[in-house]
């Protein structure tokens, strides 16, 4: 009896040092079936674009196929939420953008996650820089005649944006701010009625995505004024940035990352995380994506993902705050 006791103490102990082992070769067996990438929105805009080609890119990597799902609904808040009650083994990822990953947990008045603590930051993907246009009838050829002229008009300007909160509605409460003008909001539903009005001349200008006003801008029909991110953009490098030409700070984009479900093994993050790098890395992806006017990150590493989610928050929480903005 002495002797079976000693036997299986023996063999508890024994089999300790082989748990952190077995624990690193179950981290390096992932994935153990299908990924599902999360679309926070419907089929058929940028994000699920990007997400599909990223998607094509990684399934030989991974070994398994990569299945993107739309879950669309409340700006992005029913994707983002699933992913973040789903189980921390790196199988349900999200393709996040700036609303569901920073700007919502300030505009929303219930969201049942927390972007900062729900999620396991993977890579970020790049942004879409905003760019700042008017109509050619506004009587301004920069910025700075821009704001001289708001000045000197109070409440003549008005800027268009898809909806009350979104980010070309917040982009010109964020202006105003700093700049110093009284700019109009008039909000749409979606873009393409705000792109409409803008060009018939119902409404004076519009802080839109690049990649939306490219084509108007080389036509003609909008004059683009400035990029409203840190660095000009490739899309349009002569064009100067809204901080070169005084409007000190201003830095606005939308931005795309993948995250996980929190608690995902590090491990299992810096196995997606390089499979996503690989990726954005083939010249057929990077030449895409630039020919859409995304910019890359600078860096791709989890820990810049996550602490730009942290002060994308909390930059767009005083601005939510100021634009008085509330959704249900």
């Amino acid at each position: 009896m002495k002797l079976l006791k000693t036997l299986i103490l023996a063999s508890a102990f024994g089999a300790l040092p082989l748990l952190p082992a077995l624990s690193t070769a179950h981290a390096q067996a992932f994935p153990t079936k299908p990924v599902s990438l999360i679309i926070p929105f419907p089929p058929g805009g940028p994000t699920d674009a990007m997400a599909r080609t990223l998607a094509a890119e990684i399934k030989d990597t991974l070994g398994q196929p990569v299945i993107v799902e739309n879950r669309a609904g409340a700006g992005g808040n029913i994707g983002a939420e699933y992913v973040a009650r789903a189980p921390a083994d790196g199988h349900t990822l999200l393709f996040g953008t700036s609303g569901p990953l920073a700007i919502n947990s300030s505009l929303y008045r219930k969201i049942n996650y927390d972007p900062t603590t729900s999620f396991a930051p993977v890579i970020q993907i790049g942004y879409l820089p905003n760019i700042l246009v008017v109509n050619p009838a506004v009587p301004a050829k920069d910025v700075r005649e821009l704001i001289a002229y708001a000045k000197a008009n109070p409440g003549k300007l008005s800027y268009a944006s898809s909806g009350n909160g979104a980010s070309s509605h917040l982009a010109g409460v964020l202006f105003n701010g700093i700049a110093g003008t009284d700019l109009q909001h008039v909000p749409y539903k979606g873009t393409g009625p705000a792109l409409n009005d803008l060009l018939g001349g119902q409404v004076s200008m519009s802080f839109t995505d690049v990649l939306t006003a490219l084509p108007y801008v080389k036509a003609g029909k909008l004059r683009a004024l400035g990029i409203a991110t840190a660095q000009r953009s490739q899309a349009l490098p002569e064009l100067p940035t809204l901080a070169e030409q005084g409007v000190t700070g201003y830095d606005v984009s939308v931005f795309f990352g993948i995250v996980a479900p929190a608690g995902t093994p590090p491990a299992t993050v810096a196995k997606l995380n390089k499979a996503f790098a690989d990726a954005l890395a083939t010249p057929k992806v990077r030449q895409l994506f630039a020919s859409q006017g995304l910019e890359p990150a600078t860096d791709g590493s989890p820990q810049q993902l996550g602490r730009f989610i942290v002060s994308e928050t909390a930059k767009w929480k005083d601005v939510v705050k100021k634009s008085g903005a509330q959704l249900d």
